[in-house]
């Protein structure tokens, strides 16, 4: 086994570059130094509390300096860090840290509240609880764990912990957004996060003289995998932001001086659809990668002087397809499949399908460490993901006869917004949890900002009374906000096949002409009447 590690990495880069910036942060900058000595002394800290290889670490922190460390004070003990989607709220929630089935949780102030909703689940699980800010009020309210305040586990030991951590050792579950069911945790080495951070490196031609900026959370594979982690390869600069915000984003791309970043989902259409201003090519960036590329794409890269790239891929493989920064690629295509994979397009019975034919993707590695290792605590989930010894994504696409190749949409029963994938099965087995709903059914409308929104058919219990304001109210208090639907229809039955599966490509076509509430004018917007409520 090869000791390549992201602790051993971070010694490397420090010793040849040890004043060199490697975190910028709003709350704080560190350079690869002190970044690494902080490492160290968490690491201590934890491995005082018995954290040792292949132990399973929760967090549920925002995009902070403690965030970063957490992840890097675990993966050099080579314990596995279990990012929790802070919006995630009561069962979703549970689900993940019961999938988890960590002892210790880190956890920022601002989700206790988050945490006592779902303590009952967790409470025979969890044994320790590390609060980044003020540790007190958790102390009273928990107590049948040992709180204690993150600071406070540091230890005054500023040594590499070398435990001999290898590529092929457990890294990080990233969670999945339950597209066929709850999210599953993709179990990722360490060998995955460095080879799919030189693959990046290779493809979109990043430099070590580069500062990658990163919108988005670090529960995501944009802020780690391919940011963070590329950016550490290269002996680069990374820049977190604490969200994405239209208003403040190049501003925050200045103060950083930025020269990448990375786009998904509506990114460049709220940025694009912003009054121009007379500087808005006077910005650092030379290069942008995300998805979808817009049909604007042009237009963008002329109006704010940088390259837009894309790729196609998934949290279980990686990103097997690239867009080159030199590239001319045939419209609507995201590039070609590169060489470390064997990706084909396959029909429903698993055999290849001739050039310009749709059908499902499926790929598997050429070199080792390039895939997730499993579904992490799912063995049938993980089964059925390698059907036939190839891994099956669920989406759907085509490739030319040239190669090149052509995202179509998604097999799985999921809605892209904003960026997220959202679990229609989640928001409908919320809405299923309403007394006054007999069932429903979650589906995704084309958005006025690419990608989808999120519409709901309710049906009623016979005999009372719904609101759509009420359905939003407890979808609000039940679910994160990007799952908080946007239409509301009310069916007196969802249509459905002889075997009582729900046809939604009927309410996807919109055969039903039934009344639709939004929740962004506040009012019906569809002919019809208003149905009784």
């Amino acid at each position: 086994m090869r000791e390549r590690s992201l602790g051993n990495i971070l010694e490397r880069q420090t010793s040849q570059k040890p004043t060199k910036p490697f975190l910028l942060m709003r709350s704080g900058r560190l350079t690869y130094g002190e970044f690494n000595t902080a490492c160290n002394r968490l690491a201590h800290g934890f491995a005082d509390l018995n954290v040792s290889k292949g132990e399973v670490v929760s967090v549920m922190l925002p995009n902070c300096p403690e965030s970063v460390l957490v992840w890097f004070a675990t993966a050099k003990l080579g314990a596995i860090e279990a990012p929790m989607n802070t919006a995630v709220r009561g069962v979703g929630l549970a689900h993940m840290l019961t999938v988890a089935g960590s002892r210790i949780l880190v956890i920022h102030e601002d989700f206790l509240d988050a945490l006592a909703e779902v303590e009952h689940s967790v409470k025979d699980t969890i044994e320790i609880v590390a609060v980044v800010g003020d540790a007190a009020p958790a102390r009273r309210r928990f107590p049948q764990w040992n709180v204690c305040a993150l600071d406070g586990l540091r230890s005054r030991r500023v040594d590499n912990p070398d435990v001999g951590v290898t590529e092929s050792d457990g890294l990080m579950l990233l969670f999945t957004s339950g597209t066929t069911g709850r999210s599953k945790a993709c179990a990722l080495s360490h060998g995955f996060a460095l080879r799919q951070a030189e693959l990046c490196a290779e493809h979109w031609e990043l430099v070590a003289e580069d500062v990658m900026y990163c919108p988005f959370p670090l529960f995501h594979a944009d802020a780690t995998i391919f940011t963070t982690v590329p950016a550490l390869v290269l002996g680069a600069t990374v820049a977190l932001g604490d969200r994405f915000s239209v208003s403040r984003f190049w501003d925050d791309i200045r103060a950083v001086g930025a020269t990448t970043f990375d786009y998904m989902g509506a990114t460049l259409t709220l940025l694009w659809k912003r009054d121009p201003e007379d500087d808005d090519a006077d910005n650092s960036v030379r290069l942008a990668w995300g998805v979808p590329m817009p049909e604007f794409a042009p237009e963008f890269e002329k109006r704010f002087g940088l390259r837009l790239v894309d790729a196609y891929g998934l949290t279980e493989a990686g990103l097997p397809v690239y867009r080159r920064p030199r590239e001319v690629c045939p419209p609507g295509s995201c590039g070609r499949p590169i060489n470390a994979y064997d990706l084909r397009i396959v029909d429903d019975d698993g055999f290849e399908v001739p050039a310009g034919t749709t059908g499902e993707v499926v790929l598997r590695p050429r070199e080792p460490s390039l895939i997730m290792d499993g579904y992490y605590n799912m063995p049938e989930a993980t089964l059925a993901m390698f059907k036939d010894l190839w891994l099956h994504s669920g989406d759907i696409a085509y490739l030319d006869d040239d190669g090149f190749f052509y995202f179509v949409g998604r097999k799985k029963d999921a809605i892209r917004r904003r960026g997220e994938n959202i679990s229609a099965f989640e928001i409908e087995e919320v809405l299923d949890s309403h007394p006054d709903v007999l069932e429903s059914a979650a589906i995704g409308v084309p958005s006025e900002f690419t990608e989808e929104d999120v519409k709901v058919y309710v049906v009623p219990r016979p005999g009372t009374k719904l609101s759509p304001e009420q359905v939003i109210e407890y979808c609000e208090r039940r679910t994160a906000k990007f799952m908080v639907p946007r239409y509301v229809a009310f069916l007196e039955m969802l249509p459905k096949t002889p075997t009582q599966k729900v046809e939604k490509y009927v309410l996807k076509d919109d055969q039903l002409s039934t009344p639709v509430w939004d929740r962004e004018t506040g009012s019906w917007v569809s002919s019809g009447r208003r149905p009784e409520s």
